[in-house]
């Protein structure tokens, strides 16, 4: 009886080895396999993601070139000498044109998006720390880009920080 426990356990040893190299060699294998799957789907998500994100940071630098004092004055002439209705009008049009591009925080960094809010509410709030001791629309234009052509414009500073990003991404 001793002898055939041992027959037995003589043919089974070498099956079981054989049989637990074979699943450790196919659960390695398998591994290997889906790693490499799940790298060449990240590899192509990025490669078509890349060229949303670069359409979103250009979209977002042409915001930054939108809102610029120097152009937006250029561009929003004031109706009357009314120095609220221009205040007014300046930052409505800084509002539509961060509206038009808000969708665009999806696919930029965080870094970015705080950026451009940081740029736009100092815009904003130059101008209307300006506008409090301006008498006419006509002076408030001057004295906002003299106060411009002196000091660091945001918008230099938000358009360097998205042109950093995209380097990153390139």
């Amino acid at each position: 009886m001793e002898e055939k426990i041992i027959e037995g356990l003589a043919y089974a040893l070498p099956a079981i080895v054989t049989g637990g190299v074979a699943y450790y060699m196919l659960s390695v294998f398998t591994k290997k396999e889906n790693n490499e799957r799940k790298f060449e789907a990240f590899i192509n998500k990025k490669k078509e993601s890349l060229p949303v994100k670069l359409q979103a940071y250009e979209r977002m630098l042409l915001f930054c070139e939108r809102i610029n004092p120097a152009k937006l004055l250029v561009r929003v002439s004031p109706i009357g000498e009314d120095v609220t209705s221009y205040l007014h009008l300046l930052i409505a049009n800084i509002e539509q044109e961060f509206e038009h591009n808000l969708v665009q925080q999806l696919y930029i960094s965080d870094d970015s998006w705080k950026s451009i809010l940081t740029m736009k509410l100092a815009i904003i709030s130059k101008i209307r720390k300006i506008a409090e001791t301006s008498e006419k629309a006509s002076i408030l234009r001057e004295e906002i880009l003299v106060y411009y052509s002196k000091e660091e414009n945001p918008t230099d500073t938000a358009a360097a920080f998205i042109k950093q990003e995209v380097r990153k991404l390139i």
